[in-house]
């Protein structure tokens, strides 16, 4: 990651062309976009791929992860209709960029990263950053169950079924936000769970993530 942590003039222009390559798309709304705008995705970035910060793709971070397309950070954000003072779990912090611009709302943001190398230095980055974020090494697919019920999941890796924990730890009402799938392709799905426990799902495209694995790292 950028130990400088320097955002200067042109990076912010960069990131200013993103966000509007990010608009012209139609996929995100102003709150989300704005939200964009403040976080620094260059640092959340290995040195290699510093000068490919402001594509719209995603990119390598280590452990066998990625940082998440910018368009599909929009999209997943927008989809979890965020508002003011919710209580939102993210599963699979990575780098912790779709974390930190979390933070940019009124929000308790709790995250769960199975990989401890992620872990450990997602950690100084989001405290660097003053990004009051919970994180957590731990299984995604348990959840936070200390902490639930949430308003609001959302799970950044493609995951081959809807885990039954997750469902139990979503507020009546609430929304969960979660690729799935066990292929290289998954269906983005938001789901919403009524007072008697039951789910109803609507798709919103296909993407391609990095599977959620279970269990932690060593």
């Amino acid at each position: 990651m950028n130990k400088a942590l320097i955002d200067s003039f042109k990076h912010k222009g960069l990131r200013r062309n993103l966000i509007n390559e990010i608009r012209n798309k139609k996929i995100a709304n102003e709150t989300v976009l704005t939200a964009m705008m403040e976080v620094p995705r260059h640092f959340f970035m290995d040195g290699a791929f510093l000068e490919k910060a402001y594509s719209d793709y995603a990119f390598p971070i280590g452990a066998g992860q990625t940082i998440s397309q910018p368009t599909t950070v929009a999209i997943q954000t927008s989809l979890l209709e965020l508002k003011e003072g919710d209580k939102v779990l993210e599963i699979g912090t990575g780098s912790g960029y779709q974390a930190a611009v979390l933070c940019q709302f009124n929000i308790k943001v709790y995250s769960i990263e199975r990989q401890k190398e992620l872990f450990h230095k997602t950690k100084k980055m989001l405290s660097k950053l003053a990004c009051k974020a919970d994180l957590f090494y731990g299984d995604g697919y348990k959840g936070l169950p200390q902490f639930a019920p949430f308003d609001k999941i959302i799970i950044t890796c493609g995951a081959p079924y809807i885990p039954e924990d997750l469902i139990e730890q979503l507020k009546v009402n609430g929304k969960m936000v979660i690729p799935v799938g066990s292929g290289n392709i998954q269906k983005m799905q938001v789901i919403t769970k009524n007072e008697n426990g039951e789910i109803t799902i609507k798709d919103h495209g296909e993407f391609s993530f990095v599977p959620m694995l279970s269990e932690k790292s060593r």
